[in-house]
């Protein structure tokens, strides 16, 4: 299993224990992950650690004060 945090903007969009998909981007040097459909964003993760999975589990939704934070485990 790999776990994987989100940022999203705003609560209630998606709960503790929904499936998700996530949509690849691809910059010069790394990948980013939305969430679907344009829910929350990865941070940049690099070439050699790119998801092999694009369907997850949201396991934990936190609030802090930079936003909200959204957990999601892959199965890989």
């Amino acid at each position: 299993m790999r776990e994987m945090d989100f940022k999203m903007e705003r609560e209630g969009l998606i709960k503790e224990g929904d499936t998700i998909t996530v949509t690849e981007g691809k910059l010069s040097n790394a990948y980013y992950y939305t969430i679907d459909p344009s829910l929350a964003m990865s941070p940049n993760i690099p070439f050699p650690e790119r998801l092999k999975s694009q369907e997850g589990k949201v396991i934990q939704i936190e609030e802090n004060s930079r936003g909200f934070y959204v957990r999601v485990e892959f199965d890989e």
